[in-house]
């Protein structure tokens, strides 16, 4: 397969057909030759990243809609757009291979349109950026109603928001620390002639100048060291499990904070991981495996604890509630237009439903971590101070951690992109 024929075919799956892109890309990229599976990721996000953007351009160059059932078309086109005005493709290998994508479509028909549309495009790209930079929907390319919650609830910050959200992010890697140290193992990235920094954020983290391929990591299949943003790796600072502790993370796929758990705290009792997804809680065992740890796997709903539950309470619990994810764009831009605004208070029962039902799993004294990856008050702090006003014996504890997020009324929010990580919400209950 050609690589713009991956890319038409993977937009169309996620713009058309609403799966997600980390579903479809996989397949694509591996029918295509390696050297071009760079381009077929880099073509793919950046059309989701600028897709308002990029279809408002193409909505003024076509004479008249094109048809449902040439939705590849477009994708093909919107492709051939953000290569031509932000990659370094020349432009004559751009209006080329784009065009001649069209026939491996089977759509012979479209390959002098792309070339005229391109050729267009080139001509007078300046007048036809200038013309729809005028609204900041398809400025900054989110949907209104995203735009709309994000300056309604980051009245100041909606701007550093949205850029980040467009933004490439970074390679961030997760020492473990049964392994070894952290500066231990960037001396090994700089002899293995891979440029990297310490995170400043958390203690375990190593942030790379630039992707790698993670077979280039040294001891990556050893479990020396795994993928994870700064932000998700706060988790297990949080948490502070101790010896002996049995500890549960809800809703725990793909297990990278699980891990991290059991890398920092190596003696404890117990952890159990449990998801809803059976397919997901594969990844969890998948990377126990390779980081040479254990735990109770469970594939079940975390919010009906009668159908899994062992009765013995927990010293800690892990809530790793499922959200909007609105802080994680950056990494996944297809949020932006598979997520819905009905969506948010559909997620936040389902929020409200964990609280309640895994509270009273916890022991008496014991910790409760609650985070997402979500900018959202509902999915945060007003879901944290609702819980705790209906609850007598759940304690806000206060998080020493003000240099890294903003405070809020129960927990601490980072936004995207600040420290150069993703937006996460962390807030931390006790119980007596």
């Amino acid at each position: 397969m050609e690589a713009r024929e991956a890319v038409a075919k993977a937009l169309e799956r996620v713009l058309e057909r609403g799966q997600s892109v980390n579903e479809v890309l996989p397949a694509l990229q591996a029918a295509v030759p390696a050297k071009d599976r760079g381009l077929v990721q880099a073509l793919t996000y950046g059309v989701l990243r600028g897709y308002l953007y990029w279809s408002a351009i193409a909505d003024r160059l076509l004479d008249k809609p094109l048809r449902r059932k040439d939705a590849d078309i477009r994708c093909l086109l919107l492709s051939g757009l953000f290569e031509a005005g932000e990659m370094r493709t020349p432009d004559h290998a751009v209006v080329s291979a784009t065009a001649g994508a069209a026939r491996a479509l089977k759509k012979k028909w479209a390959v002098g349109l792309i070339n005229a549309l391109l050729r267009r495009f080139l001509r007078e790209q300046e007048a036809l950026r200038a013309a729809v930079a005028a609204d900041p929907a398809i400025a900054y390319s989110h949907p209104r109603w995203l735009l709309q919650r994000l300056q309604k609830a980051w009245p100041e910050q909606w701007e550093e928001i949205v850029t980040a959200n467009n933004a490439h992010p970074p390679m961030t890697l997760r020492v473990n620390a049964r392994r070894g140290s952290r500066d231990a193992y960037l001396a090994r990235l700089q002899e293995a002639g891979i440029e990297a920094v310490a995170h400043p954020l958390a203690r375990d983290t190593v942030q790379l100048s630039a992707p790698v391929p993670v077979d280039r990591l040294p001891g990556f299949a050893d479990g020396d060291v795994s993928v994870q943003d700064a932000a998700a790796q706060l988790a297990a600072d949080l948490l502070a499990a101790p010896a002996g502790a049995r500890v549960l993370d809800a809703c725990a796929a793909p297990g990278g904070k699980a891990c991290h758990v059991l890398e920092r705290q190596p003696d404890l009792a117990e952890l159990w991981a449990v998801d809803v997804d059976a397919a997901r809680s594969e990844r969890i065992n998948e990377n126990l495996t390779r980081l040479g740890l254990a735990a109770n796997v469970v594939v079940a709903d975390a919010a009906e604890p009668e159908a899994w539950w062992d009765g013995q309470g927990f010293e800690r619990i892990l809530i790793d509630a499922p959200c909007s994810g609105s802080g994680v764009i950056r990494r996944h831009p297809d949020i932006k237009w598979l997520r819905r605004d009905s969506d948010i208070a559909a997620l936040a029962a389902i929020q409200k439903k964990l609280l309640l039902q895994l509270w009273p799993l916890l022991v008496p004294g014991g910790k409760l971590v609650y985070v997402t990856c979500s900018v959202f008050p509902e999915e945060n702090d007003r879901q944290i101070r609702e819980f705790v006003a209906a609850t007598a014996d759940a304690r806000v504890e206060p998080l020493a951690c003000s240099d890294w997020g903003a405070v809020q009324s129960c927990g601490v929010q980072l936004l995207p992109g600040r420290h150069n990580v993703d937006g996460f919400y962390y807030a931390c209950l006790s119980k007596g």
